[in-house]
């Protein structure tokens, strides 16, 4: 699974904003117990709440060097997906889960 592109994109193009479901700290470590672990993010500015992307937010596969990056909205509940490179037509859009593009630190499953 994965977001590919139907066509070709600037720098600092908005792909996509989407609304997420917000859960608290007991949800959240029930949903570290299923399937949805790989699919939600740590949300608020604590990072103690879990938030699942509608939309295709949480269909972005992982890349250290992503094409794309996510904002975080706490207030308005979204997130917003965005260009960093240019991207051509048929690519796949990635995005950092640390959260920066450019950050490398290790994610909690091994990246092949």
């Amino acid at each position: 699974m994965g977001v590919f592109t139907t066509e070709d994109f600037e720098v600092d193009t908005i792909i996509e904003i989407s609304p997420v479901l917000v859960f608290d700290k007991e949800e959240r470590a029930l949903l570290e117990k299923t399937k949805l672990y790989n699919y939600i993010f740590a949300w608020g500015i604590d990072e103690d709440l879990a938030a699942v992307g509608l939309g295709y937010i949480s269909m972005y596969n992982h890349s250290y060097n992503s094409n794309c990056e996510y904002e975080m909205d706490y207030d308005a509940g979204t997130m917003t997906i965005k260009t960093v490179k240019p991207i051509a037509k048929g690519e796949e859009l990635f995005i950092n889960y640390n959260g920066d593009a450019a950050d490398d630190t290790p994610i909690w499953f091994e990246v092949l």
